[in-house]
């Protein structure tokens, strides 16, 4: 057998990652794609990278710092990790930037939307205006802070805006101060100003501080004032072990978040010198670590300027996530469920029956007992208030609340709270272990005896994600799912080890060799002359097992088709190994985040969906769970969603063996965008429905009038 464990056979997953990034971009570049909406993109790229810094640069940088030099799959130190991301980033920043700069800012203005660049570029009336808002709104709220030897450098908020300033009470400039001013984060980023050629002028909230700044520093001279971000080491480092409250060292970590190391440094480009050095030196920072930007530091505003009034047609038409044509508004939904398992395909279909699934079995005088793992919910979820109402109504609850869900962690507290005062039962999981997987267990008292009701899915119980992410969803009240999900929720609440499960997968203990068993299956069948296939679609492929697995079976003649969104460690084109094995990534209006996984076994198609990537940290450090789709229809359902995403043409990128990706040739071809597709295909069936009922409603208006006769 080939040996398919060398380093050249794998890309390292930070890199992997900045290819999506730049993917994403790829989007905001897009000229096809309207112009509001390539804003959004743009504002995402911002975001996905101070995360990706906070937490994968930052644990680069703690292996390094621990003198950690293990190679990872693809062969790279730490430190050669850390160099590459460097020079990666640093193209891609620039890209960002060209993009904002060179075309996205000119066809605002073409379009009515100017954002100011400068001072010089305000008329007489703009100045008397932004220097009035800045006396009223602004300089109440701020807090100059000088440095010299009876002050020191002040501690800077983890990406938070500053303005930093050079300062002299002496006509000489050669001695200075160093003083610093955080730009409000209350206050909003940026301001509408009286526009004299129609059409609207923004202006960006640090503008309006530097243009002011010398208001802050009456009786000396600014020398130079220049806006400046940190970001830090956010990555929570928590001994589950000797943590006698989980909640509590949580809660003293977020405040560590603040203060970590700083591991990358953003300035205006054409910082003075004397300046940049001073913030270096306080932030010990690299030149490496220092991104000169050529425009506004923290494109994430780019969101908020999307959500403007007045733009609707630089925008997609809003879409409306449909009811399924399964659901009957006006009938129980615990009735529905019995008849047929129900799929469920968000944003295209309503996240609303997961939602209505579970504030009936709050009310619902016969339901018993509710079960639930959440890892992020909403701001204002009605999930936690129909759970809460169900505590309320005398009903046992049970919710699992994953305080380690990264950034969550504040918002989980806060809602775990809330329910222990409703009454809930909470728990906190397992220690060592995230609670990743998504499943509610409703049991019910019934006229035959007891009956549990299971929802299970790829995605969180998150009513507003659920507009924005694709995810699915199942509802059954099969008996063998409902009595491993009461071993799931025994298993988490107790010391209850299931000896075997009915259909689910767990992780960490099950799910990888219930994986490496399926794709060895197909690998056989295909050695043995028999056709075989593989379709698998997930966020990230990063786990060396698998992918070995995979080019092991592709080697023996399985086709593999895999849609990865994000991180993708395997490499297509390998001669002899991974020539059978086509990857592709779809970015698109909606997140892509169902994990959804086809074997052909032999012409008995096996379906399963859930919560898991093919990445370590899903397999081996998390609670997941893999679940079967064995109603005909359903699966149906899902293999025609899997060969609508494998037809994609408009959204998707193809991995190439040169580890680039790129669109595909669209010439002559039928065009295939699978989201669009998917919104059009659930408003068909519920249009379709309408009519049906209304052509029974026909059939039956001349008894009626009878009746009323």
């Amino acid at each position: 057998m080939i040996d398919v464990s060398k380093p050249e056979y794998f890309t390292n997953r930070e890199l992997s990652w900045l290819d999506f990034n730049y993917r994403v971009l790829g989007e905001a570049r897009d000229k096809t794609i309207p112009l509001f909406e390539r804003l959004k993109f743009l504002s995402i790229t911002s975001s996905n990278l101070d995360e990706f810094f906070m937490i994968r640069v930052a644990s680069l940088k703690d292996m390094v710092h621990a003198k950690y030099s293990k190679p990872d799959i693809a062969g790279m130190t730490p430190q050669m990790q850390l160099d590459a991301i460097s020079e990666k980033t640093h193209g891609l920043v620039n890209t960002q930037y060209n993009t904002y700069n060179r075309s996205l800012k000119p066809m605002l203005k073409q379009n009515g939307l100017t954002i100011i660049d400068s001072y010089e570029d305000l008329t007489k009336k703009q100045k008397a205006y932004v220097e009035q808002y800045f006396m009223q709104d602004v300089y109440p709220v701020l807090t100059p802070m000088a440095v010299d030897s009876s002050r020191p450098f002040p501690l800077i908020r983890n990406k938070s805006l500053n303005i930093g300033a050079l300062i002299s009470d002496k006509e000489d400039e050669s001695e200075f101060d160093f003083a610093t001013v955080q730009v409000p984060s209350m206050l909003p980023r940026f301001i509408e100003i009286p526009s004299e050629k129609g059409g609207q002028t923004l202006i960006l909230l640090e503008q309006v501080i530097e243009m002011n700044i010398q208001k802050l520093f009456l009786n000396y001279k600014v020398i130079c004032a220049y806006p400046y971000r940190a970001m830090r080491n956010a990555d929570l480092t928590i001994d589950e072990e000797d943590a006698a409250d989980l909640l509590k060292e949580i809660q003293k970590q977020l405040k560590q978040r603040q203060w970590g190391e700083v591991i990358r440094l953003e300035v205006e480009d054409g910082i003075d010198k004397r300046l940049l050095k001073i913030l270096k030196k306080a932030m010990n920072v690299g030149e490496d670590e220092i991104y000169r930007i050529n425009g506004p530091l923290d494109l994430t505003f780019l969101m908020k300027v999307n959500g403007l009034d007045g733009y609707d047609h630089l925008k997609y038409p809003k879409y409306e996530p449909q009811l399924s044509k399964d659901i009957n508004t006006e009938e129980d939904i615990f009735t529905q469920i019995r008849r047929k398992d129900i799929l469920l395909f968000h944003p295209f279909q309503s996240f609303g029956t997961v939602v209505d699934f579970v504030h009936q079995a709050a009310k619902d005088p016969d339901v018993l007992a509710i079960k639930q793992t959440l890892y992020r919910v909403s701001g204002n979820s009605p999930i936690i208030a129909s759970l809460a109402e169900a505590a309320e109504n005398g009903k046992q609850v049970t919710v699992l609340v994953e305080l380690k869900a990264r950034f969550d962690e504040e918002n989980n507290i806060i809602w775990a709270k809330k329910l222990e005062k409703a009454g809930c039962h909470v728990i906190y999981g397992l220690v060592g272990l995230k609670t990743h997987s998504k499943i509610t267990l409703v049991v019910r008292r019934e006229e035959d005896g007891i009956r549990r009701y299971v929802h299970l899915g790829t995605g969180n119980y998150n009513d507003s994600t659920a507009k924005l992410y694709t995810d699915m969803g199942l509802l059954t009240c099969s008996k063998p799912i409902g009595e491993d999900a009461t071993a799931v929720f025994n298993m988490l609440s107790g010391y209850s080890e299931p000896l075997a499960w009915n259909k689910l997968s767990l992780a960490p203990l099950w799910l990888r060799d219930r994986f490496t068993e399926l794709i060895h299956q197909e690998e056989v069948n295909a050695r043995e002359g028999r056709p075989a296939r593989i379709v698998a679609k997930m966020n990230s492929l990063c786990d060396k097992e698998i992918i070995m697995a995979l080019y092991h079976a592709a080697e023996a003649g399985v086709k593999i088709e895999l849609i990865v969104r994000g991180i993708c460690c395997l490499k297509t084109g390998i001669p002899g190994i991974s020539e059978n094995i086509t990857v592709k990534s779809i970015v698109g209006n909606f997140l892509e985040h169902s994990r959804i996984f086809y074997f052909y076994n032999n012409g008995w198609e096996n379906v399963f969906m859930g919560s898991a990537d093919w990445m370590p940290r899903n397999l081996d450090r998390r609670v997941e769970i893999l679940f079967p789709v064995e109603d005909e229809e359903c699966k149906k359902q899902v293999i025609h969603i899997l060969d609508i995403q494998l037809q994609d043409n408009v959204k998707a990128h193809y991995l190439q063996p040169d580890d680039t990706y790129q669109k595909p040739d669209k010439r002559g071809k039928n065009l295939i965008s699978s989201q669009d597709y998917f919104c059009q295909e659930a408003l068909q069936a519920v249009a379709e429905k309408k009519k049906n009922e209304d052509e029974v409603s026909r059939v039956f208006e001349p008894m009626y009038h009878n009746e009323e006769e």
